[in-house]
């Protein structure tokens, strides 16, 4: 066979303007796109790189408050810090690697360094509009997926100092998109966090923190339940608040110059080292790390100058220092952990009586569970040689790969062989996999984790998403749970969000957990199919149609054939996020749905039923399913 020779010559060398290479490769600039499902996805980056520039000034000293208003496909955020300097508006917002924060003196540790950030929020817009106020005085321009089409003239002005911007995410770009206003509220809450006194008004309402990482962790875990009053430290460029509760995680919530840092880095794995280090000297015992961390619940928030982040989203710190030539970040934390933890401790002697006594029941519960637990791994081992629970897909999550097929790794969670067997005929076999369950979970609320590993079922689970040891070896992007659109499929669902909830918690606080919505009807005639998703679709599917078009309610997953399916769990298959909100008390939730059988659950359930074709369905069930 002869070899085919592609001409590689002057012309095969191609230069893009700034908004070009943007709009070409947004992934590089914005991580993955999505259409706002997830919180990562990228019209949040958007978000977040105008608020950033925000927060930066108020970091400066200056403005202290900030509008945001946000609606579907909207946003509009105003702050009022010295404003942007009247003769660099148009260039700050649309050429590349221009703006202030190279100045270091006027930005000493800042987020945003490159010059980057608002440029890609411009390019990805259909319109994009900036206007900065100073001194009496205003400039305005408006842009088009990066393209000037208005400069207005500077003109005098009555409005106080600082900056607006306003923008509509490109639906070219971000398909289908729409903003989840809890991940939006989330976002901002940890800017309010990490910038105490800071009030930002979100759509009409008020967020501020006076306490900083303090509040954040109040609103995190259950007070009734944790071990011990938090623990609250602060010092030059860094603070941290933690406790423990009676979770089997870790669960941390690290950041750097206010960046939100999902992806930890050198600070987090400083801190975990440190806190492990400085427990065992007070203590003068060599106690196992995992006993010392198990069900801590820490923030940790560190000021750096000139950062050094492992993407453009700014997601895990890569700097090795706190500052150029300075300090190690590893021995910042622990020099700091230290003296102010161990000057803690001396003078709080009950706290480390309580910490002592949560460190002890951890190594108890490990040790009491490590026989079970080997067997339970050996079973595993030999089901997988020949089980046919899991089908696997060829491409598994890696957080750092650049290849996006690696993010699009999802695993689908079905009930009985019926289900399984459409859709894995359906998928597609490089970034979906599938998991058979058998018959009816377990209500595992308020279970030990011993019943883990004792129920084949959830044991074959978590080995199966490489959970049994946290998120690190989490094999898939997405879990997505795919039940029956009947009671049955209701029940399991929520019984399979109860095993999530009560052993891998993080698994839905870092947006893994999925609902996948499918149709309930089909409604066509010979010329068009139209697949219903609800009765209002449906009607106006049937009053399309005309007269006498056939409907078919689908009750199980089975009944859709792998053809059909095909459509439905595509790139834009319509998945619910299971979302925990900053107000969610998860026990508290499990207790009211799960547990035991109260007469204000009663009462719920007789105020929210309806008959629907033979099913009796709960009007809003959403509470446990969104986890809001």
């Amino acid at each position: 066979m002869a070899e085919q020779t592609v001409d590689y010559s002057e012309d095969s060398i191609k230069s893009l303007d700034w908004r070009e290479h943007i709009r070409r490769r947004p992934g590089m600039y914005i991580g993955k796109l999505g259409d706002g499902s997830s919180k990562d996805d990228g019209i949040y980056v958007l978000v977040k790189e105008i608020i950033d520039n925000s927060i930066d000034e108020y970091s400066m000293g200056f403005g202290k408050t900030l509008e945001v208003t946000i609606t579907d496909t909207k946003v509009v955020i105003r702050d009022f810090g010295r404003g942007i300097p009247l003769g660099k508006v148009i260039d700050c917002v649309s050429k590349i690697n221009t703006g202030g924060k190279f100045d270091s003196e006027a930005f000493q540790k800042s987020v945003g360094l490159n010059g980057v950030g608002t440029k890609a929020v411009n390019a990805l817009s259909t319109y994009f509009r900036v206007q900065s106020v100073r001194d009496g005085s205003t400039k305005v321009a408006e842009f088009k997926q990066g393209d000037l089409v208005h400069d207005a003239p500077l003109a005098s002005s009555s409005q106080p100092n600082g900056t607006l911007m306003e923008f509509e995410p490109d639906g070219s770009i971000f398909k289908n998109f729409k903003f989840n206003f809890e991940y939006l509220e989330e976002q901002i809450w940890n800017y309010a966090y990490l910038n105490a006194g800071l009030k930002i008004n979100f759509n009409g309402k008020s967020i501020i923190s006076k306490r900083g990482l303090l509040d954040l962790l109040e609103k995190k875990v259950e007070l009734d339940a944790i071990s011990y009053p938090i623990i609250h430290l602060r010092g030059q460029d860094i603070e941290i608040a933690f406790t423990h509760d009676n979770d089997y995680s870790e669960e941390y919530y690290s950041f750097v110059n206010g960046q939100y840092t999902s992806q930890g880095g050198t600070h987090l794995a400083a801190f975990r080292e440190a806190v492990v280090k400085t427990i065992r000297e007070f203590y003068k015992k060599d106690y196992e790390a995992s006993d010392i961390r198990t069900a801590m619940v820490a923030a940790v928030a560190v000021r750096v100058q000139e950062p050094v982040f492992e993407s453009q989203t700014k997601t895990k710190l890569g700097s090795l220092s706190i500052a150029p030539e300075g300090q190690s970040i590893k021995s910042f934390v622990l020099d700091f952990l230290k003296k102010e933890l161990d000057n803690y401790l001396h003078k709080n002697p009950k706290v480390a009586e309580e910490i002592q006594k949560r460190i002890l029941q951890s190594e108890k519960e490990r040790k009491e569970i490590a026989g079970i637990k080997k067997l339970a791994n050996e079973r595993a081992k030999k089901a997988n040689l020949h089980n046919k629970k899991l089908r696997d897909c060829r491409l598994h999550f890696n957080e750092d790969s650049k290849d996006p097929r690696h993010k699009e790794s999802t695993i689908f969670i079905t009930e009985g062989d019926s289900a399984s067997g459409s859709i894995t005929k359906a998928r597609d076999v490089q970034t979906q996999a599938v998991f058979s369950l058998r018959g009816k979970p377990l209500n595992c609320f308020n279970m030990s984790k011993r019943v883990v590993y004792q129920n084949e079922e959830f044991n074959l689970l978590q080995h199966a998403l490489s959970i049994e040891d946290g998120l690190e070896g989490l094999r898939y992007n997405r879990v997505v749970l795919a039940t029956d659109a009947d009671v049955d499929g209701s029940h399991i669902r929520l019984l399979i969000m109860t095993f999530f909830l009560q052993f891998f918690p993080d698994l839905v606080r870092n947006g893994h957990l999925f609902i996948l919505e499918t149709p309930l009807f089909r409604v066509r005639n010979k010329q068009k199919t139209f697949y219903c998703y609800d009765e209002a679709e449906k009607q106006k599917a049937m009053k399309e149609l005309g007269k006498n078009p056939e409907i078919t309610r689908f009750k199980g997953l089975g009944e859709i054939s792998p053809d059909e399916f095909s459509r439905f769990i595509a790139k834009d298959m319509r998945l619910s996020p299971v979302v925990l909100s900053q107000e969610t008390a998860v026990k508290k939730l499990l207790s009211y749905y799960m547990g035991k059988n109260t007469p204000d659950r009663q009462n719920f359930i007789v105020d929210n039923l309806r008959v629907e074709q033979d099913d009796l369905v709960l009007t809003d069930d959403s509470e446990l399913q969104q986890a809001v």
